[in-house]
């Protein structure tokens, strides 16, 4: 059973996608355009979003980590399209770190981005859903915050923060009529999986990514996993006990 409304069609839909300027966002987007949304893109970057921007498309440029940026990106766009129906919170980077590695300012700075970032968006949007009582938030998390795994000592604890937070404002926003996603990829070809030195199982590219995003939205899905062949392994590797998932997961990364 679902535990969101179903979506039929995206045409005419008012779709603020943040974190549009490459990766899964920009493959998202540009679905989402051929699809007959209206979109609103935002990023740091408004040459990169003007490049990928159509006739019905809006440029939005914001930093997640600058609040009074976003709340003008967010004022601008509603006063645009007259409201928002569906927002995708995409924004986010990566840095493989290991232990003897970490550094706290870099640390600071990728959480800021990750975690604070998206609850900097969900502080404007979730707000105006609940008063509305309707809506779509969509958070995009990773698999990577399932159970801890080597190099993502910083990425995965965000990840794993930002989990929970979804599954907290679906607890809220649910019983309001807010829909609430959680998008959980596997690994996908990007810029940011380029920075792995290790082989990536199950390794899709954004195309793929951006098709199960859409699918899972539009079939009311809580929680949107992909590549299932890769993810539903994670689910399991993640239900043992420790003293067999440590050694484990050495096993199948080989670090």
């Amino acid at each position: 059973m679902s535990l969101n409304p179903r979506l039929a069609d995206w045409r005419g839909q008012r779709v603020w996608l943040i974190g549009a300027s490459s990766g899964i966002g920009e493959a998202t987007a540009k679905l989402l355009m051929a699809r007959g949304a209206r979109v609103a893109l935002t990023s740091r970057s408004r040459e990169t979003l003007e490049k990928l921007a159509d006739g019905n498309t809006r440029v939005a440029p914001a930093d997640v980590t600058d609040r009074a940026s976003l709340a003008a990106a967010f004022d601008s766009i509603q006063a645009e399209f007259g409201g928002i129906d569906v927002a995708i919170i995409n924004a986010g980077t990566h840095q493989p770190v290991r232990a003897w590695e970490l550094d706290a300012v870099a640390a600071e700075q990728l959480v800021q981005v990750n975690l604070v970032g998206a609850m900097n968006a969900a502080a404007l949007l979730a707000p105006y859903f609940a008063q509305r009582g309707s809506g779509r938030l969509a958070i995009t998390a990773s698999v990577a915050g399932y159970g801890g795994l080597p190099t993502g000592l910083v990425y995965g604890a965000t990840k794993a923060a930002l989990i929970n937070f979804a599954e907290t404002l679906y607890l809220d926003l649910a019983p309001k009529g807010v829909a609430v996603h959680l998008i959980n990829p596997g690994f996908v070809k990007t810029p940011l999986t380029d920075l792995n030195k290790f082989k990536m199982p199950a390794l899709i590219e954004t195309g793929e990514a951006a098709r199960e995003i859409l699918a899972g939205i539009e079939a009311g899905a809580f929680e949107i996993h992909f590549p299932k062949r890769f993810t539903r392994v994670l689910k399991a590797l993640n239900l043992l006990p420790y003293r067999a998932y440590f050694p484990l997961v050495h096993r199948i990364t080989g670090l």
